[in-house]
């Protein structure tokens, strides 16, 4: 068994740098995701909706690097072409969406699968004793699924 500088076995951080890969190009079609129904957003509810959007694409833009920098931080390169990121990506591809409960089931759809992907993640980190990951996706999934409660709310149903 190989222990890399950062105290954890070489072959299981490879592993984990493709799992965070594909959270990496999840989150990029998100993150898209976002920026589109910010920018194509109408209708009645823009001036409520239009800053939320951007609140949550300056976020997920955050996570994105974050994401990138820990695959670096586990020796491994960060996926970085969209080539890559539509091919690894399941999160929902969001075209021309400009009505308003589209854009936020949308996000509710989008943030599913990215904590489908995270506790994933959270559970492969705690076996191997990466605390960095680990924390970094209970943090993650801690906040996504206040936002997916929200938007549930405000599109009138529960979680």
């Amino acid at each position: 068994m190989t222990i890399n500088s950062i105290g954890l076995e070489t072959k299981k951080t490879k592993e984990l740098a493709i799992d965070l890969n594909n959270l990496l190009a999840n989150f990029q079609i998100y993150y898209q995701n976002l920026r589109g129904i910010h920018w194509n957003i109408r209708g009645k509810r823009f001036f409520e909706l239009h800053p939320k959007f951007e609140e949550l694409y300056n976020d997920a833009n955050l996570k994105v690097d974050e994401v990138a920098e820990r695959v670096l931080t586990l020796g491994e390169t960060p996926l970085h072409t969209f080539d890559d990121y539509t091919k690894a990506a399941k999160v929902p591809v969001g075209k021309n969406v400009s009505v308003d409960e589209e854009a936020v089931q949308l996000i509710v759809d989008s943030l599913s699968e990215l904590l489908k992907i995270e506790r994933m993640i959270l559970d492969k980190s705690a076996e191997v004793n990466d605390e960095g990951t680990n924390a970094m996706m209970s943090d993650f999934i801690t906040e996504q699924e206040k936002t997916v409660w929200m938007m549930k709310a405000w599109l009138g149903e529960t979680v």
